[in-house]
């Protein structure tokens, strides 16, 4: 039996050809958490992804979320990003996500390649969005 995450149309694709295909972000109406969706290009490997969620007051940034999702199965993706470290979540935002990929070290080598990274996206919004 075989078990397939991609839809009859999509051909998978190497490391070097998959991009962050779409990155959305939706405030809950109580402004503490953000709805997250992310997908990327059908892919032979399974990459990993880092998410950063900084909130952008008028002086200094804050990291008020951030997660990673390693080696995932799915091409499309939703979560859900919890806001911590202020006291009032109005304001602006700015989510940042990098799509890599880690080569696995051969037997008894004691170093570590550094991640190669594919793809890159930010999107910007507010809470309370503006209408």
């Amino acid at each position: 039996m075989t078990i397939s995450f991609f839809g009859p149309d999509d051909v998978p694709q190497p490391p070097d050809q998959v991009k962050i295909e779409h990155l959305a972000a939706f405030p809950s109406e109580d402004g503490w958490r953000v709805k997250v969706e992310v997908h990327v290009t059908p892919f032979q490997q399974r990459p990993n992804l880092e998410m950063q969620l900084v909130y952008e007051p008028e002086r200094d940034s804050v990291q008020v979320a951030d997660f990673s999702i390693i080696e995932t199965m799915h091409p499309k993706m939703e979560f859900t990003m919890h806001v911590r470290r202020i006291e009032n979540p109005v304001g602006m935002y700015i989510l940042n996500v990098v799509l890599y990929y880690r080569q696995t070290p051969s037997e008894g080598d004691t170093s570590v390649a550094p991640a190669k990274i594919v793809d890159r996206k930010s999107i910007t919004f507010s809470y309370p969005s503006a209408n």
